[in-house]
């Protein structure tokens, strides 16, 4: 892949326009866009729409003067020196400040990844990356808190989803002497359940249980903040005020009485490290996370457990995603949660799950569900959970319930009242019923609020509780919670016999999930941005309860890919334990090999499998992995684009047994996805698998096969991502490897696209710290925030985004660059897709030359902006390879 040789960064936004695009209904919800195919192509089957259209947020949002410098040489888990690292680190610096540059520096990395963090002001960083020594620059990351509870399920039903109930009581495992890490908000250690003392807080750290740690960040740190809140305050004491790092560490190892009400992770005996990289509120970044996870790797953790990550980075060169690499070539087995942007379509994982060798996690659902609950006056007892960003729901009190329309037979139309994207009348002082679909959750609450509604239920449209979030820039006042498509049709029942009157209650209820078993609506799609197959394997991550810091009531309950990810560490923990002679990669392989693939949650009942870009090799299943006897390596297969024709892979089986053993050798196919990766739609295509019909593996020996995987036809569908498994099977044992890939030319999608309901690539202008986008041209003052902006959209990752500026002709067309040669004013490198959008300043210079810290400053004059995407892993010099957009003419006029 090439690269620009010379690059400048956009111009960072301030907070409050990153959270206050307004102009041209920039933040609108998503329109439906359907999924059309020509004659004869894969049958198309639905689009995301159909279950929901997520409310737009801001895009991901970089940490403004603070960048990363890799530095030429290997770190020391490569086989480089502390040294040498040293040497070549100060020797950027030395050449950066001969330059003129004010940098400073941070941190310094060397264990998984040689470079340092630096402050340095963003229109300097174009010159920083020409600095010799230096191999690439990259953003520094913000990194979210994960999800708050949403409900109270029991966690021993999702070990036995998995069979890690078998692991523990039938083979006596428990995860004794291997050491897991866990990298979030700390661990309360105080909690019994790690050993600890209790509420009185007296248990002195390191503990027997949490042996391990650091707080690189201390309880008031958040790197979205100004001023003392954003610098770090480390201390050597990692507990945890924030409540996530206790409730992950809880599924990994808490070891509390069940009998008295406590909680039994995956692997109780398991020792772990507390790496603590949140304050008690707030989010992080990812040059805290760096640091942490060279800490974990020094500490010698066998297993470390990432629940978290900065969503939308997909290229695998990612410095954190790097540094996963290379904690795992160490001997670190890395589970790193795929993320929670299921809503918002294809390649929508982040660093560092796109790491190439660590073990990605995708979330299922729980299959028992715990919940608050509310009665109806049928005598119909309902579990709801309520939405984040609302008030709490009360405890006692009655309301009359009404509905816009009646549930019709099939699906919900999409201009039907009953979705409850615009206000109805009737409905002051009620409950208002509506079903989810179409338009956000946070526009069905603001539309039910400014009815008058004096509370919303939002019942599923597939079968399922929902985790939804109602947070937006109009904060919601009234109670909303949401309940499964049946709790919701049986409350349309009740209406249908008359008036229906809801009860809040005390009371929980349990429930069977409907939707346990299924991929969770929120958990993240793949692929990465250079075609790698992730997710990995999936785990319960819907709706698990576990431990909670004392303070905040010992125990809760979060959703979240969060959850699925410690549950596979705890697991390899297990694994590890039985069988301590596999490295990281047969790790991976072996559980990939044992999972079990599981059908679509689109709509279960058509029989068909989840995207394999969705479940990865599907639902962990640790007992069979623990007790296989025979592997298949590689675990998994990345195709890439099919345009070269058919891919070969030479799949090697072991058999570790005293007895040879025969499988039959077949496939099946996950539902594709095709289109636009915010909306895709689904479709049957199904790869077509060459092998041998059977393999002999003889006793304690190998076999290989070769596999051949033919994509199906995409029928002119650009960005068709399909995949599927390779199936072993004798008798009741089946191994599988999954597969996949992206049919045709992987150049061939448009990159540059509209946002639903607005025109992009746009010119852009801020205005009291709002950005509009413009249909004509505009003057700048240069002074401030006013500058010109690009807003667009990346549907799909691409290789490099370039900003080149050009003279205006009189009649404001495109005219002459301002230098024949140094006319680029931005070049950024591999980006992963767009969030919903994104958008980039310009402060009105350009290069002087090449190779040094000269920067031309244009005069006062008329303008035009050329920016051209260079699609992913393509090839500049190749027209069919990039896309082009051209700016109306602006003025700089800065008197």
């Amino acid at each position: 892949m090439t690269r620009s040789s010379r690059r400048r960064d956009p111009r960072r936004l301030p907070a409050r326009i990153g959270a206050c695009l307004t102009g041209a209904a920039l933040l609108g919800a998503a329109a439906v866009l359907p999924a059309t195919a020509a004659p004869d192509a894969p049958e198309p089957l639905a689009t995301t729409t159909d279950r929901t259209v997520p409310q737009a947020p801001t895009p991901q949002p970089a940490v403004s003067g603070r960048w990363f410098v890799e530095v030429g040489g290997k770190p020391t888990a490569r086989g480089g020196s502390a040294r040498a690292a040293d040497r070549a680190q100060d020797a950027v610096v030395s050449r950066a400040a001969s330059q003129g540059l004010d940098l400073k520096v941070r941190e310094r990395f060397s264990t998984t990844w040689n470079g340092i963090s630096v402050e340095v002001a963003d229109d300097e960083v174009g010159v920083l990356r020409e600095v010799a020594g230096v191999v690439d620059v990259f953003p520094v990351y913000t990194v979210e808190r994960p999800a708050e509870p949403v409900a109270a399920p029991e966690l021993a039903s999702a070990l036995a989803m998995t069979g890690a109930d078998v692991a523990q009581s039938e083979l006596g495992l428990t995860g004794e002497g291997v050491k897991v890490g866990v990298i979030d908000s700390g661990i309360d250690y105080d909690h019994p359940d790690f050993g600890g003392t209790g509420r009185n807080g007296t248990t002195t750290f390191p503990t027997a249980r949490v042996a391990y740690g650091y707080d690189f960040v201390g309880d008031a740190y958040d790197a979205s903040a100004s001023g003392d809140a954003a610098v770090p305050k480390p201390d050597t004491l990692p507990d945890d005020c924030g409540g996530h790092g206790t409730h992950v560490a809880g599924i990994v190892g808490a070891s509390g009485d069940a009998a008295a009400g406590g909680v039994v992770g995956v692997a109780p005996g398991a020792t772990l490290g507390a790496y603590r990289v949140f304050g008690c509120s707030g989010s992080s970044d990812t040059e805290v996370i760096l640091a942490a996870m060279e800490r974990a790797a020094d500490d010698g953790m066998d297993v470390v457990n990432m629940s978290l990550g900065a969503s939308y980075v997909t290229w695998p060169s990612y410095p954190t995603a790097v540094a996963a690499d290379t904690m795992v070539d160490r001997g670190v087995v890395m589970v790193i949660s795929q993320g929670n942007e299921g809503d918002m379509g294809t390649f929508s994982g982040g660093a560092p799950s796109v790491s190439d060798k660590a073990i990605s996690v995708a979330s299922f659902e729980n299959t028992l569900v715990t919940s608050p609950a509310l009665t109806l006056d049928s005598g119909e007892t309902v579990g709801y959970a309520t939405a984040t960003g609302a008030p709490p729901a009360p405890t006692s009190g009655s309301l009359e319930v009404v509905a816009p329309a009646p549930h019709p037979d099939g699906p919900v139309p999409a201009d039907s009242p009953l979705l409850g994207c615009t206000p109805v009348e009737g409905v002051a002082g009620q409950a208002l019923l509506v079903s989810r679909g179409t338009c956000s959750f946070h526009q069905k609450a603001v539309a039910a609020q400014e009815a008058g509604a004096a509370a919303l239920i939002i019942y599923n449209n597939v079968p399922g509780m929902i985790n939804a979030t109602v947070e937006g820039a109009t904060p919601i006042t009234i109670p909303v919670v949401t309940v499964s498509l049946e709790s919701g049709l049986a409350i349309q029942g009740a209406l249908a016999d008359g008036a229906a009157t809801l009860t809040w209650t005390e009371e929980t209820t349990q429930t069977v999930n409907p939707a346990g078993g299924l991929v969770s609506d929120f958990s993240s799609y793949g692929l990465s941005a250079d075609l790698t197959l992730k997710p990995d394997l999936g785990a319960p991550g819907g709706q698990i309860y576990s431990t909670y810091p004392l303070e905040e009531g010992a125990y809760a309950s979060i959703s979240g890919t969060s959850m699925a990810a410690p549950h596979v560490a705890g697991s390899v923990a297990l694994l590890l334990q039985a069988r301590p002679d596999l490295s990281p990669a047969q790790v991976r392989d072996v559980l990939q090999n044992s999972a079990d693939r599981q059908v679509w949650s689109g709509n279960p009942g058509l029989g068909l499998l989840e995207p394999v870009h969705r479940q990865g090799a599907g639902l962990l299943d640790i007992d069979d992995a623990i007790l296989a006897t025979t592997a298949v390596s590689p675990g998994k297969i990345s195709l890439g684009e099919s345009e070269t024709g058919p891919v070969t892979t030479t799949l090697t089986l072991t058999n570790d047994s005293d007895a040879a053993v025969t499988y039959a050798i077949g496939s099946d196919s996950g539902i594709a996805t095709a289109g636009s990766s915010l909306l895709p739609g689904f479709y049957l295509g199904e790869a077509v698998v060459d092998a041998p019909a059977s393999v002999t593996v003889p006793a304690g020996g190998s076999a290989s096969v070769d596999v051949t995987v033919t994509a199906p036809d995409p029928e002119g569908l650009p960005g068709f991502v399909y995949g599927g498994w390779v199936t072993f099977t004798s008798g009741d044992d089946e191994l599988v490897v999954p597969f996949a890939g992206l049919a045709g030319d992987y150049q061939d999608v448009t990159v540059l696209t509209d946002y639903p309901g607005l025109p992009l690539p746009a010119l852009g202008a801020a205005v009291d710290g709002e950005l509009y986008t413009l249909d004509g041209g505009h003057t700048y003052s240069m002074t401030g925030d006013d500058v010109p902006y690009v807003v667009y959209r990346l549907d799909y990752p691409v290789s490099d985004l370039r900003l080149d500026v050009y003279r205006a002709t009189a009649d404001g067309k495109k005219g002459a660059p301002v230098h024949p040669r140094f006319h680029t004013a931005l070049s950024t490198g591999e980006l992963g897709r767009s969030q919903t959008l994104d958008f980039v300043g310009w402060d009105g210079t350009t290069p002087l030359s090449s190779g040094n810290d000269k920067l031309r400053t244009l005069p006062d004059g008329d303008y035009v902006v050329v920016v051209t995407a260079v699609k992913a892993l393509g090839d500049p010099r190749n027209p069919d390879h990039v896309e082009t957009w051209t700016s109306p003419a602006f003025t700089i006029g800065r008197d």
